[in-house]
């Protein structure tokens, strides 16, 4: 028999060029029928350029793809779906104001006489959703359900397709951990049924609980694949990265000493609703410790930083920083005592067209070592900017010259974190730190975070990473619709119960 039956699709030397950087070098992808094969990598590796290669949103400059041993071309996705390919990607491609039902028919349609034949696209999605454990509303209305609903109503679009080939692109991003299991069900379910499937990610818990093999990528190279079965955390991190990585963050017991922020009775209107996004929010951070505001995304974590940080007004309630009254301070003030690490760093980050040695300096050029009678001191702003490029090992085309835009996220997130912690605030407020960034990154920017809290620094952490919000956190404070529900300590809990209160099902 020709071997080449065992594999339904296989990419065979792939490459994929984009202005000045070769995205994907000449790699081979092989998919055995019935498996779920992981492709592993860092920031920038080109895995997802590659899922986009297979699913016809970009045409490779070389190699051929096969199906089943035959040479197929896919100019679009359309091809893609002809040929059984389906594809939930990172960012859901839903139309929110539409129900789950006209979401999964959408685009395939069947119709009679010009009228759509709902009834019998129900049936199917009932019997779909009841054969694979997919149970959904599917009469709600796409913006009403949650993040992890939304991606099984992705799930079943591409099963009422019967695609056959599925790929999955970092799909536990935005999930809970009750979620994550679920659909590590769901993919095992999928794979029993005989359809096939290709996972993007780079969290190794995940990769080693549901793959049966491993690809890895780094720098757009192919470095290998290996079977699940017979590897180690540890060895796919250092394929991944190209060295060996500490998995575990070293760190002392925390000393917390004088309170630093004290938050009381703090409210917030919604922009989107009527009521509070933030409701009756009260803690207080010390000198020398970690506290995380873990929940799921949405629950009121961005509102009461963009409170704290003086991008939106408190409707009530009072904060307080090193001892001084900042509820109805102006950002410029705030910033005196705080570092901020924002959720968004191309809006709230960047000025994304200005060089990196500008950025650098964002908030210190009125400082006398970078300027003089209001002339801004070039060189002095060099040194410093190529001095923290080094320290913080920032990658960039031109050094202090490049323009932030053109750096990868990963690299644009270190120079953020690297002038925020060089500014040496009393208080850092560092949210969703490591967001999109690999184990080698990560695994340096924990270090400094720990380093900052020896030094004495006050650390408020927002993470949805549970691994980072266990290991990094001294105290964890978890927020639920809008108000804190817990207060855990890492030592002592575990994430099943972190994920309890995340859901809203347990209480203090």
């Amino acid at each position: 028999m020709d071997n080449s039956q065992d594999y339904v699709i296989e990419m065979l030397h792939i490459t994929k060029v984009f202005p000045g950087i070769i995205a994907n070098d000449d790699i081979t992808l092989q998919l055995r029928r019935g498996e779920i094969h992981a492709l592993l990598g860092e920031n920038g590796a080109g895995k997802s350029t590659l899922m986009s290669v297979l699913f016809g949103l970009y045409q490779p400059e070389k190699g051929e793809i096969r199906k089943n041993g035959k040479k197929v071309v896919i100019k679009d996705p359309n091809d893609a779906t002809a040929l059984g390919i389906g594809m939930v990607h990172q960012h859901f491609k839903l139309v929110e104001v539409f129900t789950v039902l006209e979401n999964i028919i959408l685009g395939s349609e069947t119709t009679k006489m010009g009228f759509i034949q709902k009834k019998e696209a129900r049936k199917k999605v009932e019997e779909l959703s009841k054969r694979y454990g997919l149970s959904v509303d599917l009469d709600a209305k796409v913006e009403d359900i949650t993040v992890g609903m939304q991606q099984r109503v992705e799930i079943l679009k591409m099963l009422y397709r019967d695609n056959e080939i599925l790929i999955f692109d970092e799909p536990t991003a935005v999930l809970t951990p009750q979620e994550i299991d679920e659909l590590m069900k769901v993919m095992k379910n999928l794979v029993a049924e005989g359809k096939s499937i290709l996972f993007i990610s780079h969290k190794l818990n995940e990769i080693m609980a549901v793959s049966d093999r491993v690809s890895v990528l780094r720098k757009g190279k192919y470095i290998g694949t290996i079977e699940t079965k017979g590897t180690t955390k540890q060895e796919l991190s250092s394929m991944m990265v190209g060295r060996p990585v500490q998995l575990e963050i070293d760190k002392t017991p925390a000393q917390p000493k004088e309170v630093i922020l004290e938050v009381d009775n703090v409210c917030i209107k919604s922009h989107v609703h009527d009521r509070d996004a933030v409701h009756n929010v009260s803690f207080k951070v010390h000198a020398g410790e970690i506290v995380c505001l873990a929940g799921i995304d949405g629950n009121g974590q961005t509102e009461f930083i963009y409170g704290l940080t003086g991008h939106d007004k408190l409707s009530s309630g009072e904060i307080k920083l090193c001892g001084e009254d900042i509820s109805h301070a102006s950002i410029h003030e705030k910033g005196k005592n705080m570092s901020h690490i924002p959720e968004d760093r191309h809006k709230h980050g960047l000025v994304l067209d200005f060089q990196l040695q500008e950025n650098m300096v964002l908030q210190r050029f009125e400082e006398p070592k970078f300027q003089n009678h209001g002339f801004i001191n070039r060189s002095a702003v060099r040194e410093y900017s190529d001095r923290l490029i080094k320290e913080y090992d920032v990658r960039s085309g031109q050094g202090s010259d490049t323009i932030a835009r053109s750096m990868s996220g990963g690299n644009q997130q270190k120079a953020i974190i690297a002038r925020e912690i060089d500014r040496d605030k009393p208080l850092i407020v560092a949210v969703q730190p490591t967001r999109g960034l690999d184990v080698g990154a990560i695994e340096f920017i924990h270090s400094q975070i720990v380093k900052e809290r020896d030094k004495g620094k006050a650390v408020l952490l927002v993470s949805l990473e549970l691994d980072e919000v266990m290991s990094l956190s001294d105290r964890i404070l978890v927020m639920h619709n809008g108000e804190i529900v817990g207060e855990l300590d890492p030592k002592k809990t575990n994430v099943q119960e972190l994920g309890l209160y995340m859901a809203g099902a347990k209480h203090m």
